[in-house]
């Protein structure tokens, strides 16, 4: 009971503002989720808040908090991105999960709701079947590993929100022009949740989990005066049409 007490407290709380320094070089988007279904907490919120906790250094930092709802998220996505940023990452809870995971593709489907047996059809119509990362996570997973941070590359995020928000931000920063660099970045359940419900579960502590974020969103700042190369849009698996209205 108290964990769910301090857990609404948390929900509850003043938004994060946005984390300027004075010697930033990189603009970084960094989101999360708010809980679902069963879940009272959702480990990517734990983390963004457990983040905060610090300051980040040759960063401004701007955060969000969205729902899991996909038309809302559409609607403030493509908001969030008109500001431009030269990074975008997203996290998301992935329970089950033994590790932190880095995923390499988003596909062109919205997913199922599976309480209704409703299919949502595709994210963008006549979209790109998929996109495709341009970070460099095969070298995230090494720079995690040896902070003995447990990562792995995924190559499916998921036939619902996740998915479909880092397929929404690689789309929108191509068609938009903005070409931020993107990552969805799936987290398995904290310490703190897995003990509070008593359960028997894969989890991380939420030090761990911030000190990972912290760690990629350093390399981003390191690398930002790579030049040109380091800003080129996502690779497309299949190309759309040359042209369409943005829906939202």
């Amino acid at each position: 009971m108290a964990y769910r007490q301090a857990a609404a407290g948390l929900i509850n709380q003043p938004f994060p503002g946005p984390q300027f320094s004075e010697t930033a070089n990189v603009r970084v988007l960094l989101t999360a989720f708010e809980p679902y279904e069963k879940w009272i907490e959702n480990s990517s919120w734990l983390t963004l808040v457990e983040l905060l906790r610090g300051r980040l250094d040759q960063v401004e930092l701007v955060t969000r908090r969205y729902p899991v709802d996909l038309p809302v998220v559409r609607e403030r996505l493509y908001n969030d991105l008109l500001q431009g940023f030269d990074a975008v990452l997203h996290l998301g809870q992935c329970p089950g999960s033994p590790d932190i995971r880095l995923e390499m593709l988003a596909v062109n489907f919205a997913g199922r709701i599976e309480n209704e047996g409703q299919e949502l059809g595709v994210v963008i119509e006549d979209g790109p079947l998929a996109y495709r990362s341009q970070l460099p996570l095969g070298q995230w997973v090494e720079l995690l590993r040896q902070h003995s941070i447990p990562t792995s590359i995924s190559y499916h995020a998921g036939t619902f929100l996740c998915n479909a928000t880092m397929y929404l931000s690689l789309h929108y920063g191509r068609v938009l022009a903005k070409c931020p660099q993107v990552a969805f970045i799936h987290l398995p359940l904290t310490s703190q949740q897995v003990a509070a419900e008593g359960l028997s579960m894969p989890s991380l502590p939420v030090e761990t989990l911030a000190q990972a974020i912290r760690i990629l969103i350093g390399n981003l700042a390191e690398s930002s005066n790579a030049g040109p190369a380091a800003k080129e849009v996502a690779d497309l698996v299949m190309h759309p049409p040359e042209s369409y209205e943005i829906p939202l």
